[in-house]
């Protein structure tokens, strides 16, 4: 059996980016989720329309959909992708009380799209976060994973709950 190793770790224990020029362009999908939590007062806010800075939900999908294009601006060692469709759904939820963020991301290219799911879910939990702190400092991030890829050489994957 052999050893798992870092892929982004060379021989001599550099990072550097992969490789993947002799990968086959295939259809690959990858979801992400992440929570932002809040006090129920202000989950009201949003729900009604009420933020003083507007949209939240609209303003945090767009920030997502374009943290999911330039995911390789922001984390080093990606590659940058021609990306087919990106989604972002965001749900409010009276029972947390707070925002749940889902993005779907989608490329036929060598390789995956798992960063971009979660840079996109990230980014939209940090809009949320931006767009409401005024009113509560201590709403906080939480959960955010890697929900389900597909396609490439390591095939499907789904977390299990």
């Amino acid at each position: 059996m052999t050893k798992p190793s870092l892929t982004h770790i060379d021989a001599k224990g550099e990072a550097h980016m992969v490789d993947v020029s002799a990968k086959d362009a295939t259809e690959r999908v990858a979801m992400a989720e992440g929570f932002v939590v809040m006090s129920a007062t202000t989950l009201k806010l949003i729900v009604d329309g009420n933020a003083k800075k507007g949209d939240v939900l609209g303003t945090a999908r767009v920030a997502g959909i374009m943290a999911a294009k330039r995911t390789s601006d922001l984390i080093p060692l990606c590659h940058p992708l021609a990306l087919s469709k990106v989604t972002l759904d965001i749900t409010t939820d009276d029972k947390l009380p707070g925002c749940r963020v889902e993005a779907s991301v989608k490329v036929t290219g060598p390789t995956g799209v798992e960063m971009e799911a979660l840079t996109a879910v990230s980014v939209a939990c940090l809009t949320i976060y931006d767009m409401i702190k005024a009113v509560e400092r201590g709403v906080h991030i939480e959960g955010i994973r890697l929900l389900e890829k597909s396609g490439g050489k390591s095939g499907h994957y789904k977390h299990e709950k």
